[in-house]
């Protein structure tokens, strides 16, 4: 006799099978309910493909110019520089504000700078060749996205021929437009790994051109920035003691000249008359006190070259855009393909709700 467990297990394992069949059933009348419909699952292929193809054939391509580069840590160069800080900070030179510059490139600090408005400005207004010509980037960018034509109405900005200066009312207010765009739209800047200082600058536009040389001009632009800053300091100090050395050998020349001056008035002077030899014996110790004071400042002057010298941008690039360069350009055929899968999933879609409704409304999906 069986249990009551049993049976429990018999009744279920039915009902699953019962559950299972039904399902397999729906599911033919689902596929065949959609072989009944390939005509208009066909007709949405083909509409689906063309408008892709049509798009585009009138979408504009747009090319991406990628730029990667590394970000020094600022520690590296402040110990490749110890040992002429050490000498210098001895005899009193002040080469400490050289790696003070760092703050403003340390982390991610440097993402900021590059989307700063100065910076984009500067690019914008850089002249660069393009086509075989010299021309400011703003002009190109005017150009290549037929600005002309929508400023044909306003007076002011008709005939705006573009200078690379900041300071001109329409211009500024123009470049302050172009800012907006550029950073919405075009630019793009950011870590390619969080663990690592590299990073990359892509810039998308139409203009291939363009987005290749404004990339390479922005990160050009920055590390000009750069040296400048971190070397003021260093180029100031050399300044300083070159003047000083050219000061001193005039001194030490004059003085020269002063003990062969005073030989030559006395050049067999009488040992008795101590007076004689006064000239001669103090124009000898400036020329020993000016070239003691004069080797000091060379030494000096040394040090500070060698620190300009090593000196080193502090943007190293990796990899520069070439090229023809990559767009979001969409072939004929892969855009006719790709639009009719769509069309066709869509279809599809559309015809399986259309069906459980009105297996739903019949009763028959209950």
């Amino acid at each position: 006799m069986k249990t009551e467990n049993e049976n429990h297990r018999i009744s279920q394992r039915q009902i699953d099978q019962i559950s299972m069949q039904e399902l397999i059933v729906k599911t033919n009348g689902l596929i065949r309910f959609l072989i009944s419909r390939w005509l208009i699952i066909t007709i949405m292929m083909v509409v689906g493909g063309v408008s892709a193809m049509v798009y585009s054939m009138v979408k504009k391509t747009n090319y991406t110019a990628k730029l990667s580069f590394v970000l020094e840590e600022q520690s590296s160069s402040s110990n490749g520089l110890g040992a002429a800080a050490n000498i210098a900070a001895q005899i009193g030179l002040n080469i400490g504000g050289l790696g003070g510059s760092g703050g403003l490139f340390q982390g991610d600090n440097i993402i900021e700078f590059l989307k700063s408005r100065s910076m984009i400005d500067k690019t914008m207004l850089s002249k660069v060749e393009i086509d075989g010509e010299m021309q400011l980037l703003v002009s190109r960018y005017v150009e290549s996205n037929d600005l002309r034509k929508k400023w044909s109405d306003t007076p002011p900005l008709k005939n705006i021929q573009f200078k690379d200066t900041i300071g001109i009312y329409h211009q500024d207010s123009l470049l302050a437009e172009f800012n907006k765009l550029i950073l919405k739209h075009h630019l793009t800047i950011g870590k390619l790994d969080k663990k690592y200082n590299i990073f990359t600058v892509e810039m998308e536009t139409p203009d291939e051109a363009f987005s290749k040389a404004f990339v390479e001009t922005l990160i050009e632009n920055a590390t000009d920035f750069y040296v400048e800053t971190k070397t003021r300091k260093a180029q100031e100090n050399l300044a300083v003691l070159t003047h000083q050395v050219d000061s001193v050998r005039q001194e030490l020349d004059a003085a020269i000249s002063g003990v062969a001056a005073a030989s030559d008035a006395n050049p067999n002077p009488n040992r008795a008359l101590q007076r004689l030899r006064v000239g001669s014996q103090r124009r000898t110790v400036d020329v020993q006190a000016n070239t003691a004071i004069l080797t000091e400042l060379v030494k000096n002057q040394e040090i500070a070259k060698i620190t300009l010298r090593n000196e080193k941008p502090i943007i190293q690039v990796l990899d520069k855009p070439i090229l023809p360069l990559e767009n979001d350009k969409l072939g004929k055929v892969k855009a006719l393909v790709i639009g009719g899968a769509i069309g066709g999933v869509l279809a599809g879609l559309i015809l399986v709700c259309r069906y459980i409704y009105r297996q739903i409304m019949s009763g028959d999906l209950a």
